[in-house]
């Protein structure tokens, strides 16, 4: 009669953590929806990639006093280690993602944007079978072809979101995202097994910020003091938002934790529609659903085949 003691003992705890992973990963995709629209307000008056250098400026002010105080003897471990090429790397593939994501998001409608932002977990299923030799049979690449049907249906280049030069240049920087955000993600799932969650944070802010620097040089406009507020707030958010998603991961598998990344498209939704009155029409809403069904359909056969090879 004993015996059923340590399962009773076990499960509150493991449904505590999946409780509380599920409140970060739904905390994460609610504040980057509110920063998602910080982009938005923000590149009203000033050029995406100018926004970029601050985002990642603001980050680095945020996170260097740690890493100059409790956290500085980690800092010096990465740097000691021999990591440092894929820092610089995933920086560079980082950077070109967060500029593609800022022109986008200032010229595309937001909840657009996000939806077609679903497609990078398709890219990342992609990469690692190009790339990490990862095994992709049939099905899933099925399901990778159903979630590029979604994104067409996002897109249609004939649809009233879709409609000019200017929102099809802007398109194509949010397919560059996905692409240079899958590669991004491919190159954490190393960078995870050996640095924690502010390192990695830290150190990329470290390197993106002179890197943004040289492209908003070209394009700069000093900021007033009230737009200088709100990139404090944006790089805040974002940061957050980071921090908030990674702690999510490591209280649960990915596979289990991404679905709930979806929440960020009904609120950027509601944000975009209080802030902007901007509104998605039912392709849209149809191509998001198909988008991120695929995705999640491709994240479950992850996991299944994970399990499996344990």
């Amino acid at each position: 009669m004993s015996a059923p003691a340590p399962s009773l003992a076990i499960l509150p705890s493991t449904s505590s953590r999946m409780v509380e992973a599920v409140f970060w990963m739904l905390g994460s995709a609610l504040v980057f929806a509110a920063g998602n629209a910080a982009i938005r307000h923000v590149t009203l008056e000033l050029h995406p990639f100018q926004v970029v250098f601050f985002r990642n400026l603001f980050s680095l002010m945020i996170m260097l006093p740690w890493a100059l105080t409790s956290g500085a003897a980690t800092f010096r471990a990465v740097a000691s280690g021999g990591r440092m090429g894929l820092y610089v790397s995933r920086s560079l593939t980082s950077l070109v993602a967060m500029m593609a994501w800022f022109y986008g998001v200032a010229h595309i409608p937001l909840a657009t944007a996000t939806a077609v932002s679903f497609a990078t977990p398709l890219f990342v299923a992609i990469g690692a079978a190009l790339f990490l030799g990862e095994s992709v049979r049939m099905r899933r690449w099925g399901a990778i072809g159903v979630g590029f049907a979604g994104v067409l249906i996002v897109l249609r280049p004939n649809g009233g979101d879709a409609a000019g030069e200017g929102a099809l240049l802007a398109l194509s920087m949010l397919l560059l995202h996905c692409m240079t955000a899958a590669a991004t993600i491919l190159q954490m799932r190393t960078q995870a097994r050996t640095d924690g969650t502010a390192v990695v944070v830290t150190y990329l802010s470290l390197f993106v910020t002179p890197m943004a620097l040289v492209p908003a040089l070209f394009v700069w406009v000093w900021p007033s003091w009230t737009m200088l507020g709100w990139l404090a707030a944006l790089g805040a958010l974002l940061t957050l938002g980071q921090l908030a998603m990674t702690r999510a991961m490591a209280l649960a598998e990915a596979s289990t934790m991404m679905p709930y990344d979806y929440a960020r498209l009904p609120f950027s939704a509601v944000i975009a529609w209080l802030a902007f009155s901007e509104t998605m029409d039912v392709w849209g809403w149809t191509g998001a659903a198909i988008i991120a069904g695929s995705a999640v359909y491709t994240m479950h056969r992850d996991a299944t085949q994970g399990r499996r090879s344990r």
